[in-house]
């Protein structure tokens, strides 16, 4: 009799076959660039039946009110934000649960390119997040890694420079972490803001005028860490801190391999989406609850050196790098 009954149910439609997942991914930036490719890739390669929808805010604050929006009238299965920025205007701080300008409990978020968690309020600790419905990525190398990487390369470095935005919290966080992390390790730190008393988005042409300002304080690398204006601007970047003869390092390996930054260490930006999206799966497809699950440490880093940028500069990592470094010419 049931078989009887299930053969009736197929034949009139009565049995609903599974919905595709609607997985709603904003980004900061502007362009699906390595890590949205990596997330997108691997989502469609899992064979999962989930379909991804992307939202580009363009570094505008303003649009992730609709994307909230937005993700409800789809009836998105998952949220996933990248960036700080995007990250705190969708799913808020541990503090915000409940509150609906942000995306609801009841619908399952991974963030991603979150460059500290732990000190926005987004998320607890390694262990979990602390909120039932959110879960991420961790992919940053300890900030002391790259003060090490930075001395293996100039000996005698004593001055670290940071240009920073401060209309980014991610970037402001950063200046802070260096600013107690310089004296414990024993360096000078200018922090320079790019465009100060402007709540809108900077004025890219003042990064000239400002790294020539950290030039003229006497920096001997400059680090940029954690500004997703300044990694859209990375040519203007790169080119006035090569002009100004200071050499870069940077945790976003496109600077290295696009533009004109000496050095990076970090995770590939590829791999980075790719983990994000193996969280979301072990949500959507293995049932796992997001605040049961760790935040995902990505831990496969590499160097990336830029020789000709070493050649201008006449500033050479030293040979245990480069025998483990891809180097661009």
């Amino acid at each position: 009799m049931k078989f009887l009954l299930l053969c009736v149910a197929v034949l009139f439609g009565t049995i609903a076959e599974a919905e595709t997942k609607k997985i709603y991914a904003v980004t900061w930036e502007g362009e699906c660039e390595h890590s949205c490719q990596g997330f997108i890739e691997t989502i469609e390669n899992s064979g999962f039946d989930a379909e991804v929808i992307v939202r580009y805010s363009n570094q505008d604050k303003s649009k992730l009110r609709g994307f909230v929006e937005e993700s409800r009238e789809l009836g998105a299965d998952l949220v996933a934000t990248y960036g700080t920025s995007v990250t705190l205007g969708i799913l808020g701080r541990r503090g915000d649960d409940g509150d609906p300008r942000f995306v609801g409990e009841d619908v399952p978020a991974v963030f991603w390119y979150v460059a500290d968690p732990f000190g926005t309020g987004i998320a607890e600790s390694f262990d979990g997040s602390g909120r039932q419905h959110v879960t991420g990525t961790f992919n940053r190398v300890p900030e002391e890694v790259n003060i090490r990487t930075i001395r293996s390369i100039v000996p005698n470095f004593d001055h670290l420079g940071i240009l920073f935005n401060g209309n980014e919290r991610n970037s402001v966080i950063k200046v802070e972490e260096h600013r107690a992390l310089s004296k414990e390790m024993g360096y000078a730190f200018t922090a320079i803001e790019l465009d100060p008393d402007n709540s809108e988005a900077p004025d890219p042409s003042l990064i000239p005028l400002r790294m020539k300002e950290l030039s003229d304080a006497g920096v001997d690398f400059i680090y940029l860490g954690s500004s997703s204006f300044l990694r859209i601007h990375a040519e203007e970047f790169t080119s006035a801190a090569v002009a100004n003869g200071i050499p870069v390092l940077s945790p976003y390996e496109e600077l290295v391999r696009e533009n004109h930054a000496l050095v990076s260490i970090a995770a590939r930006a590829y791999d980075v989406g790719r983990v994000a999206a193996e969280q979301a799966l072990r949500i959507l497809r293995d049932g796992a609850t997001p605040g049961d699950l760790p935040i995902e440490r990505v831990t496969d880093f590499a160097y990336v050196v830029n020789m000709d940028v070493a050649r201008q500069l006449n500033i050479f990592p030293p040979v245990e790098m480069l025998q483990v470094a891809e180097t661009i010419n």
